[in-house]
Order: structure tokens, then sequence, then C-alpha cells
């Protein structure tokens, strides 16, 4: 059996709903996880993704500001939400798919939207950046991110770092901004190393080749200056670090009508 799942920072679901649905019908995921949703729970157009085949949501969602969610056309088993830094940012939502998915064995998904951080690479002078360099830390140490030996677990979302070289446009002329400063990439391969997490998509496109999922609204023509950063992630555990059979980056996303700055990166993962 075949899972595919697509993460994407959609930058407001609601004003974004019809790209979603455009992707969706051309697609097909199984499960798509969202980040940057800005949208309370109450007022997410659950409707609109029944209507597309996806009747089974998880949300951590606020008004304006950040917001998570997973919807499937799969059931769960079950959901959790995680706080970070003692704060109630709706950063985080998990889903566990099992026996009522078709599945053998359980699969935890986890969708993160890590904090940008800001413009000052400080975290003396800036709080957002603080912030973010504790989020990191915190997910290094979170134990429930630490997948157990043969368990199956997946992690995706917008991380908002940059880590490897070729995660940027040029690592030398980034290694001041934020997202590919070098106490950021460090935190974050930390937090990967210390749950064995797999980068699957460098499994797919090795460390020595450009790779991107975001461009800024800044670049006049995005397309031709191509000043892309890596920041949108798919980790799986070793369990599954073999079972990956592809990725995709949908790079045209970024050039449909009022996009999203990241594009929809999409797994399939024969599980």
């Amino acid at each position: 059996m075949s899972l595919t799942v697509s993460t994407w920072n959609i930058n407001s679901v609601r004003l974004r709903i019809e790209l979603v649905a455009d992707f969706l019908q051309a697609t097909r995921p199984d499960v798509l996880c969202l980040q940057e949703t800005k949208c309370p729970n109450d007022a997410f157009p659950q409707k609109r993704f029944a209507a597309l085949g996806y009747t089974h949501v998880a949300l951590n969602g606020q008004k304006g500001w950040h917001g998570v969610a997973i919807v499937s056309r799969l059931p769960f088993e079950a959901t959790e939400t995680r706080s970070f830094c003692d704060k109630t940012d709706c950063r985080h939502v998990s889903v566990t798919f099992g026996a009522k998915a078709g599945l053998a064995a359980p699969l935890t998904l986890h969708d993160f939207y890590v904090p940008a951080g800001g413009d000052v690479p400080d975290p003396e002078a800036n709080p957002k950046f603080a912030h973010k360099l504790a989020f990191l830390d915190e997910m290094r140490e979170t134990a429930a991110l630490h997948p157990a030996d043969g368990a199956r677990a997946v992690l995706v979302g917008d991380l908002n770092v940059a880590p490897l070289e070729n995660d940027v446009w040029s690592h030398k002329q980034m290694l001041k901004v934020v997202s590919h400063t070098p106490v950021e990439c460090q935190k974050l391969l930390a937090a990967q190393a210390a749950g064995r997490w797999v980068d699957a998509m460098r499994r797919h496109v090795p460390p020595e080749k450009k790779l991107y999922t975001w461009w800024s609204y800044r670049a006049a023509d995005w397309a031709a200056s191509n000043r892309g950063r890596r920041l949108d992630h798919v980790w799986v555990s070793p369990a599954l670090g073999d079972l990956v059979s592809s990725i995709t980056v949908t790079r045209e996303a970024r050039g449909w009508t009022q996009p999203s700055d990241h594009v929809p990166v999409t797994a399939t993962i024969e599980v």
C-alpha cells in the first residue's frame, strides 16, 4: 500500500482555498498537511474539503496567525496537539493512522510550523529569533518526537530553516540571513539527529543539487531570479527510511494566481 502525504504552507487557507482545491483535484494525495492556516478551528472550510473527499480533519488553529491542519481521505485512530515554549500559538498537530486506514501497523504523522524568527539573527535584540531557537531546542528535547526502534513516523511542515548549503540560492550570502544562519542550521539538524529522522527529500535529491520550496514575494520575477530556499521538509523514522518511493516539489504552484510563497511537497511512502 502506498501512502501519499503532501505538505504546504498555504499562507491563509480561506484566502487560497481554490488553489488548494485545484491541487487536491490534480494530485489526490491521501493526506494534506497545511501550515500558516491563519484560521480558527470553527471557521476552517471543512465542508469544502469534504466535498473534495477529505472528510477527516485535525485542526490546531487561531485567528489571523499561524495554525496547522491535517486533512485526509483516510480515517485517523487518534489526534494530538502539542504546545512549545509555553505558548499556545498553534504550531503542531499530529495524527495516527492504523487499521481504520488499512494499515497493518500504526503510523504517526506530525505537522509542524516552526517560528520564522523575524529579520534580525540576534536572540538578544530580537525576541522572535530567540523564540525560534528555543522552539528548535524543544523539538530536539521532546521525547515524543524520538520514534522508538521500528516505529513508523513522519514529520513534515514548514520548519523555516534551510539547513544545507544547497538549500539556499547562495550559501555565502545567506549566512547572516534568518533561516540559514549557522545557529539555526545546527539546531534543526540536532533536532533531526535526536529523533534519528531521515531527510527524505535529500534521499531523493542529492545534497550537492539545489532544492527549493520557497521564493520570496519581494522578487520582481521569482522564477528568473530563482533565489529560493528549502524551508519545507519531509522527515521519516528509520523504519520508513528506505520506503519513500518518490518526492515531488510542485514548483509551478509558485506561479499560480495569488500564490503562497511556499509550494507543496509530496512524498509517496510504501507502507
